[in-house]
Order: structure tokens, then sequence, then C-alpha cells
């Protein structure tokens, strides 16, 4: 990390992005009327099973976007109850189109037969709940002619991800040698000119904003988005707002997606996860993560230091989807009882113990993501401290032993080791083992 990464990741963790736990990833626009995955198709990367998509066939479905079941009230309500403390929207994806009432250009939901901004109705609802506002925006735009537009004698999509191509193994391939289009330095003017515009009235006519979740970074340099210069301004306009990486060199925390990186972060990071395969509605997409397995994935990114954002995509005519709502709300019947244990807590490295740990100054939690048999052993704890040992939801402590190695000073700081019989099962998705200090 350069001295300026660091620092502006330091401020994330010590910002209201630290603890954080759940967030709750929204995809939708348009597309979802023909039941289309967001954005993609647009480039050929995606087919719904009937042949490549063209972009005008994806485009078609802007102007009578129309959806009459949209509640932002009730999503909020639902996230909140589900645990999540921030929820990030996407108000415009890859394929251009803006879900917010925009100056800079006519492909937005205000010109659709719904007409309304759902962006605002779900701003007001976060901040009615208090819940925390996340604005998802691509630096790309596959519709807009001055970045130029995709058009379907242009496909297939370039392979080339900046910098990639330059890499050594890739020597010989493709990926060397496709470029993502450049347009003429006046068009490419004017582009950025329409980014600092829709990023101002995303920062002005909204609210607070606690969160932007950039993405489409890849098609061009830092140097090429100004991305210093799009941090100054947003951080003008919302100084407290926490930005992701993919605002190239500028962001405040790392964001892998679908899956856990190779190696643990250094600093504030968040994973991005769907419940099935896409992010958008897609009918066809059915292999559900079951609640249990989305569970078990929220314990162990806090128990590495991140959060989960969990993705949801509503239907073309905004309700959202039944399966989706199912794992909400196993989640919130969990959170009923374990929410202490994912919301507001740190990771404890120090605790040796086979399974997920975190804690807060007073207590430390096990999750139970396997069945112990026969004994818990947990190590790492200052043995002398421990006040009380229970399986949140049920009233009973749990009778312990400690030990400490021998010659060890025996002091309410010594570190030990405690021996417990495993509890029986509460049925709940998950248990957690609370142990309380003094």
């Amino acid at each position: 990390m350069t001295e300026g990464s660091t620092a502006a990741a330091q401020a994330a963790a010590d910002s209201w992005f630290r603890g954080a736990g759940l967030g709750l990833f929204v995809h939708w626009d348009h597309a979802s009327r023909q039941g289309f995955e967001i954005g993609w198709p647009i480039v050929g990367e995606w087919s719904n099973g009937e042949g490549r998509i063209t972009p005008a066939q994806y485009f078609s479905s802007a102007p009578g976007f129309d959806p009459r079941s949209w509640d932002a009230a009730g999503l909020v309500a639902k996230a909140k109850r589900a645990g999540a403390t921030y929820v990030v929207f996407t108000t415009r994806h890859h394929g251009g189109y803006s879900m917010f009432h925009t100056k800079h250009s006519g492909f937005s939901i205000e010109h659709s037969t719904f007409g309304r901004d759902v962006t605002r109705e779900l701003a007001d609802a976060l901040h009615a709940a208090g819940l925390r506002v996340g604005f998802y925006y691509s630096l790309s735009d596959w519709h807009h002619p001055d970045y130029p537009a995709f058009t379907e004698d242009q496909l297939p999509y370039p392979r080339e991800k900046w910098p990639n191509a330059g890499l050594a193994e890739n020597a010989g391939l493709p990926i060397a040698t496709d470029r993502h289009r450049r347009p003429e330095p006046e068009q490419w003017d004017r582009y950025l000119g329409y980014l600092r515009g829709q990023l101002t009235e995303l920062l002005t006519n909204y609210g607070q904003v606690d969160l932007l979740w950039f993405d489409g970074e890849w098609e061009r340099s830092p140097e090429e988005w100004h991305t210093a210069e799009l941090r100054s301004l947003i951080k003008q306009l919302q100084p407290g707002v926490v930005i992701n990486d993919r605002l190239l060199g500028q962001g405040d925390y790392q964001t892998p997606e679908q899956g856990f990186p190779a190696t643990a972060s250094e600093g504030p990071w968040e994973l991005c996860l769907t419940m099935a395969d896409l992010w958008a509605w897609v009918p066809t997409d059915t292999n559900y993560k079951s609640s249990r397995q989305l569970l078990r994935t929220l314990i162990e990114v806090v128990g590495r230091g991140g959060n989960l954002l969990l993705n949801v995509g509503p239907k073309g005519d905004g309700s959202l989807v039944p399966a989706q709502v199912e794992r909400l709300d196993d989640i919130a019947g969990w959170m009923t009882t374990h929410r202490s244990s994912v919301i507001g807590v740190r990771p404890a490295p120090e605790v040796d113990f086979y399974g997920p740990v975190t804690r807060t100054d007073s207590t430390v939690y096990l999750h139970l993501v396997m069945t112990p048999v026969e004994e818990v052993v947990v190590r790492g704890l200052p043995v002398g401290r421990v006040r009380r040992i229970s399986l949140l939801g049920a009233d009973e402590p749990i009778a312990h032993e400690s030990r400490l190695e021998i010659h060890q000073d025996s002091g309410p700081d010594a570190i030990g080791e405690l021996r417990f019989t495993a509890p029986a099962a509460t049925g709940a998705l998950i248990d957690v083992i609370a142990i309380e200090l003094g």
C-alpha cells in the first residue's frame, strides 16, 4: 500500500465500516423485466440459453420499465431484520441505465413508464430505519456514446483487463493485444464530465451517503479515470464516505468477489456474494446456497475481520424473489438470538479454537460451524477472568474447568485452556458459545 492508501484504510477501519458485519447488495435495473443478468449481456458475456443477446435487445426494456411492486421501505425492513447495517444499491451498472433522476443522461428511470426515483425512495427508507446508505456506481458505461457504446459488430468483448495484458505469462495470447476501445480526447473529456456530474448528483441530492461502491474500473488506468481527482471531489461533497478499492489507487477497503481472497487482507475488507450464481434476477438461476451456507460465510468473514455484502436481485416488477426472502428470513431468525456474535465485533486470532471466533472487550464468541463431539477445548484466554459460559439462546450456564501450564503465573490475566462438555444443539442454524469475561 502507498502511504495515502494506508491512511485511507486506517480511516475506514476506524469508521462505522469496521465491525459492520452484514450489508445487503441490491442489483437491479430495467433488464430484470427480461430476466437478464445485469450489464454483461451487452458485451456477449452472458446468454439466456437461446444464443447471444444483442445490445439492442438488452436495452429494449428500458422505456417500459414499470416496477409497480417496488417497496423500498419493505426491502429496508427485511434487510434490518436480517441484521444488515448497510445497503448498497446499483445506481448505475455498466449498462448505463441510471436508477436515479439525473440531468446528465436521458437513459434513466426518470424517463421510463415508472418515472419515480427509486434511489431516493431507498435512501429515504434507509435514513428512516437508521441503516447506512451505500451507492454502487460503475465507472464504465457501455451505453454512452462518448465511452463509446458497445454495438453488436464490436463483439466479442476483449479479454484484456488492464494491466494484466502486459504480464509475461500473457505473451503471445489474445489478451496481450486485445484493447478496450479508446475514444477521442474530446469525447473522453465529455465522458469524465458526465462521471463527475452524476457523482455530484448522487452525493448532494440524497442526504448522507456512507459508502461508494465503484465497479467497471478494469477498462482504464487510474490516470485515465483521474481517480485522485474523483476522490477529491467525493470527499469535498461527503467527507465521511467510505470508498471501495475499485476506484483504482484511491480506495479505503478491499472488495473480493464471490470467494475468500487467497491471503488475508491487511486492512478493512468486504466479501460480496450472490445467493445463487448471478447478480440480477434470472429465472433459471436457481443454484441457491442454503441459509446455513450463507450464515457460515458471514461468520467466517467476520471472524477474519471483514464484512459480508450479501446480494439480492429484485424481479422486473420490483418484488423480491421468494427464495431470497426465505434466506433473509432465516438469517433474521438466527440474528434474533445471535446478532451480538457477528455485529460490532472483531476477530480474535489470539484464541485457539477449531472454528471462527469473534469478540468484544467483555465476551468471546465461539461459532460451532462444526458440531463438537464429547468436549470443547479452547485456548488462549485469560482463564482467571472467565465469569460465565453459555450457549446463546439457552439460559443454563455451562460448567467448565481451566488449566494452566504448571510453571505459569496463575494471576487473573494468565493465558490458559478451558475445557467443558460439548453442549446439546439448540436447533439454531449455527450455535454460538459465549464466554463472558470479568
